[in-house]
């Protein structure tokens, strides 16, 4: 609805091979109305930026948001001169947003970094995404952005962010840090912290302070506490183990193959690479256990509570886990085919690189699960 005009020498001869140069040539008929003028279906608010870098090569300086326009509206003219112009002019504030700096205010301590820091190493990761620029973030009055995290540890994210070296701490600390690098999806530094803590593990002279004999003799008697206990490899296949306290236990390598663990505790206990196929775990407690690359085919985990349990790379096949808590549990790389996760609590679990596509998930929560 817009008019103007201009003569074939400026629409023709500054982009020579533009649609407006093609049909101003001379070699195409274009169609007039009875007031003489071409008419065009496109918005034509910007086409007198078009007229002026047709005139005298000069890329207008606009807003971002009329920037992007203006360059749809050359990629359509074909205009590519003034699409290499607006996207360097785009590209240089963009480049010059990247390196502002950034306020946050992790759980009370505050911190500053910059936007290229938080983005370009884990470019994947939640930070990255928070401040890609593809998302409003709020700030305070100070201009802190606020997240709800412990920030005791925030500075060694960061210091990784900055130089990638992984720091060492001692090995509470480390499973701490573990815990904010996968809430915050830095999945190098998680790939780091595990790796240091499978090294010292395997370092550690593992003894086992219990016999399958002096565990059935336990067993004797009404409560039942091996909270804290070693015993890496034992073969507790088809007991009786319900009611059975193992909180914080090293349970590498245990087979509990077939053994009846209804109601038994596992919380912050160590059960890499062990053998729960066919166990019954019903109402059992698992919070925060460690179940890497734990068998748990046919395992039945109905209302089980496991909360914030790691369970990367475990076998979960054939599983029950109907109505199980898995809140913020991680089952990077977990194999679920077949297994049931109905009515469970999957709220912020980390389900990245698992293949849900045979899971039973009706009736699942699974709000603010990172998939």
């Amino acid at each position: 609805g817009k008019k103007f005009c201009t003569t074939v020498d400026t629409l023709t001869q500054r982009e020579p091979d533009s649609l407006l140069a093609a049909m101003f040539s001379g070699c195409h008929t274009v169609c007039k109305d009875s007031e003489g003028s071409v008419f065009l279906d496109r918005d034509g608010k910007l086409f007198q930026y078009i007229l002026n870098w047709l005139r005298n090569g000069v890329v207008p300086n606009l807003s971002d948001l009329k920037c992007s326009e203006l360059l749809l509206e050359a990629e359509y003219y074909e205009l590519l001169g003034l699409v290499d112009g607006m996207t360097k002019v785009l590209n240089k504030r963009r480049k010059d947003e990247s390196s502002s700096i950034v306020r946050l205010n992790i759980g009370g301590e505050k911190f500053c970094t910059t936007v290229d820091t938080l983005t370009q190493r884990e470019p994947h990761s939640m930070l990255a995404a928070m401040f890609s620029g593809r998302h409003t973030v709020c700030k305070d009055s100070e201009g802190y952005v606020f997240l709800d995290r412990d920030g005791k540890h925030f500075r060694h994210i960061l210091n990784w962010l900055r130089d990638c070296v992984v720091p060492k701490l001692s090995d509470s600390e480390c499973s701490e840090l573990l815990r904010e690098a996968e809430y915050y999806q830095l999945l190098g530094l998680v790939d780091g912290m595990t790796e240091i803590l499978n090294k010292r593990r395997k370092d550690e002279e593992m003894v086992t302070d219990l016999t399958r004999t002096g565990i059935i003799k336990c067993l004797q008697s009404k409560a039942v506490k091996l909270r804290g206990v070693n015993l890496p490899g034992l073969d507790l296949s088809g007991l009786n183990l319900s009611h059975v306290d193992f909180d914080y236990a090293c349970l590498k390598n245990v087979s509990f193959s077939r053994a009846y663990l209804s109601r038994a505790s596992f919380q912050m206990a160590d059960l890499t690479n062990a053998n729960l196929e066919g166990a019954n775990l019903e109402r059992a407690y698992l919070t925060s256990a460690k179940l890497t690359n734990a068998s748990l085919k046919g395992a039945n985990l109905r209302d089980a509570y496991l909360w914030d349990a790691r369970f990367q790379m475990a076998d979960l096949t054939n599983a029950n886990l109907e109505r199980a808590s898995l809140e913020r549990a991680s089952l990077r790389g977990a194999k679920l085919t077949n297994a049931s996760l109905k009515g469970a609590n999957l709220q912020h679990a980390y389900l990245r690189d698992v293949n849900l596509t045979e899971t039973d998930l009706k009736g699942a929560d699974l709000l603010g699960a990172i998939i």
